[in-house]
């Protein structure tokens, strides 16, 4: 059952919703460091290889590269959605690379990578969704790189059960698709993007025989703490394994404004409920993102 809520303040470092709050210490990022890390970041620079590690500015880079875990994006990076969260870029894609699988298994196999998440934009302009680019990608990893684990963090593919199939039938390690914010949330943050739909093809995904299903959840767009674990009970509820749990920060003074920021202690806390709720995985805390620890989530 749903809970609905309302005037009532969220749980974190409080502030009027509509005014910059400052970002607390427990935000601060090393500067990647290590052997591992310099080797990796030269291959990226001389190779001049596309990760969403480097381009998105996670924070997590150097732990994940160390570990040899990276994420890939595919089919160009100009998304047909606008969500109100994200900085990619939103308008008319370019034509589809149908050289891409490869550059990206050839990618993979200059860094060498243990594990590699593959994540894409949303391509609702293509028939496939770009289903057949990531059956194909899938299979050029496979082929050159045969001992590299895969996690494919999924579009919804607009609930199109002939594009899921190809997903299936990649059957790659982990399948992940997130919902990212709660019910109540959802057409402001996500906008062309529905609750339901997400949590069906969560589902659907775990129905077809896939063993390990993920999804991801930002927190401090103004969700109630009853919210959050409502939400993760729905995540439960579809099956899913694996659930990341991270703190939302703005892009761009265009996209939303961050409400609060949460508390270590409150992350914790969401992590116990999850593990009681039955989760494989809980990865919650302020500078978690979709692939954090993703190398973890094949066991």
């Amino acid at each position: 059952m749903e809970t609905v809520l309302e005037n009532t303040l969220p749980v974190g470092t409080r502030g009027k919703a509509e005014q910059s709050v400052a970002k607390p210490k427990w935000l601060r990022v090393k500067l990647p460091i290590g052997k591992k890390y310099t080797e990796l970041r030269g291959l990226v620079d001389k190779y001049k290889l596309n990760t969403i590690c480097t381009s998105g500015s996670c924070p997590n880079m150097g732990e994940c590269w160390g570990e040899g875990t990276a994420t890939f994006m595919i089919l160009g990076n100009i998304c047909t959605r606008s969500c109100g969260f994200c900085g990619v870029k939103t308008g008319r894609p370019e034509t589809v690379d149908w050289d891409e699988p490869e550059k990206v298994a050839r990618s993979i196999k200059i860094m060498n990578i243990k594990h590699a998440v593959i994540t894409s934009v949303d391509r609702d302009d293509l028939k496939d969704g770009g289903s057949i680019i990531w059956i194909e990608t899938v299979k050029a990893i496979r082929r050159m790189n045969p001992n590299t684990t895969l996690e494919t963090l999924i579009p919804d593919f607009q609930g199109i059960e002939r594009n899921i199939d190809r997903i299936v039938e990649a059957n790659p390690e982990v399948v992940s698709h997130n919902v990212e914010t709660v019910r109540r949330l959802t057409r402001e943050v996500r906008i062309q993007a529905k609750y339901d739909r997400s949590l069906e093809v969560l589902k659907y995904l775990k129905e077809k025989g896939i063993k390990r299903t993920k999804s991801g959840i930002m927190l401090g767009l103004g969700e109630l703490e009853e919210e959050v674990l409502q939400t993760m009970q729905d995540l439960r509820n579809a099956d899913v394994d694996i659930v990341t749990i991270g703190q939302y920060l703005q892009p761009s003074k265009k996209h939303l404004p961050v409400k609060e920021f949460i508390t270590p202690e409150q992350f914790a806390k969401y992590e116990a409920f999850g593990l009681e709720l039955g989760f494989r995985h809980v990865e919650s805390g302020p500078l978690v993102r979709s692939s954090y620890k993703a190398q973890k989530h094949i066991l």
